[in-house]
């Protein structure tokens, strides 16, 4: 598990206890984190999840810091959504 993953597990963990449905951020080049009813957790890349959410570190470090707008970054192609688009949105409401 990379760093910045380690560090993503971390921050997320702090925001959300525990989410009723399965959403996985991907951060290209460092690993996949999973969010579901357990919590957050490093998840392998081929995980299945009813949202995947995939952008850069950069992208990815700046949604959880609050400096990126989730929603201006899938506008911007910065963050791509695979899968529920209702999931991404109360994901993003729990990050909020």
């Amino acid at each position: 598990m990379s760093e910045v993953v380690k560090a993503a597990v971390e921050k997320l963990g702090q925001k959300i206890d525990s989410f009723g449905s399965t959403a996985k951020f991907v951060i290209t080049d460092e690993g996949a984190i999973m969010i579901d009813e357990s919590g957050v957790r490093a998840a392998d890349e081929g995980e299945e999840a009813e949202v995947t959410l995939t952008a850069s570190r950069e992208t990815f470090e700046g949604i959880l810091a609050g400096d990126v707008n989730p929603t201006t970054a899938f506008m911007m192609g910065k963050l791509k959504v695979d899968g529920s688009m209702g999931v991404a949105m109360q994901l993003g409401q729990k990050l909020s």
